[in-house]
């Protein structure tokens, strides 16, 4: 899926891949649905400047601290990938921020705070994040490091895989 994405006044398109990239060695902001998170986070955030000031401390903060969340729970989650249930419980954060984000995106294109053009392309973008996400939740043991065994008579593990 193509998006574009918005930043001071300059348009590119961007590439969401359906497919889940494997975590590497190079670290959190390697695979492709934390980018797409991260440029979605950073869009909102510029559009949300223009929001009323009375919406500051309410649906403004909140679009802007659920978009955040669903990047910082993909960064976490990464470090807690050799316990494949703290990643996929993560990502599971991930995916419950990405659908609070999508209800506060309806919220301000009906409020009439974003334009419908806007609002359906970063309504998709999350969408293609939730599926995304939904597809490294559905087998996490692809994106998870290879568990070392434990060697007899010993009590800790060889190594705790990349970091």
């Amino acid at each position: 899926m193509s998006v574009l994405i918005q930043n001071s006044g300059h348009t590119r398109r961007t590439t969401l891949h359906r497919e889940s990239q494997r975590l590497t060695p190079r670290g959190y902001k390697d695979p492709h649905v934390y980018q797409a998170a991260y440029e979605l986070a950073v869009e909102i955030f510029k559009l949300s400047k223009t929001f009323p000031q009375d919406e500051r401390f309410s649906l403004t903060s909140q679009i802007r601290r659920s978009s955040r969340s669903v990047v910082a729970n993909l960064a976490e989650g990464y470090r807690k990938r050799q316990y494949p249930n703290m990643f996929v419980s993560k990502l599971a954060d991930c995916d419950g921020e990405a659908t609070e984000t999508q209800v506060w995106l309806d919220f301000t294109r009906d409020c009439g705070y974003l334009s419908e053009e806007n609002h359906k392309r970063l309504s998709e973008g999350y969408c293609e994040v939730g599926r995304m996400l939904s597809s490294v939740i559905s087998h996490p043991e692809k994106f998870c490091p290879k568990q070392v065994q434990r060697q007899p008579g010993r009590s800790g593990l060889a190594s705790r895989g990349d970091r």
